[in-house]
């Protein structure tokens, strides 16, 4: 079992929003579902580039930590949705600021990363 070098310190603001949001795709996972998309096939749609393995781990961290709750309708076969708690939808301005901030440095983010890209290249030993 995983046993961590340096504890979490859980009285961080940051360290508590990380550990139940962060993530390459829980806050895209927190906007589909806000924006409707509420079957894992569907939230699965809306991320292509994300894997559903990965997809589905993020989600029950996400139900673990109370972010969405999750209710299996019965039937064949058995239909599951998602849904926003109340904390939740607290975390929407966040991902709002995060989804705003990330339209306004787009660009250059992209540059930066095509550069990164190139030096990689020329750094590779072969």
């Amino acid at each position: 079992m995983y046993t961590r070098k340096k504890p979490e310190d859980l009285e961080c603001g940051i360290e508590v929003a990380t550990r139940v949001f962060g993530g390459k795709w829980k806050p895209c996972i927190i906007d589909a579902i806000n924006k409707g998309e509420k079957r894992p096939s569907e939230i699965h749609r809306s991320l292509p580039a994300a894997t559903p393995r990965v997809l589905n781990i993020q989600l029950k961290e996400l139900e673990n930590y109370k972010v969405v709750s999750k209710t299996i309708y019965p039937g064949l076969p058995p239909k599951v949705e998602y849904n926003l708690t109340e904390m939740g939808k607290s975390i929407l301005p966040l991902v709002k600021l995060i989804d705003e901030w990330g339209q306004r440095n787009s660009k250059e983010v992209k540059k930066i990363s095509e550069m990164l890209k190139v030096v990689g290249k020329m750094t590779v030993k072969h």
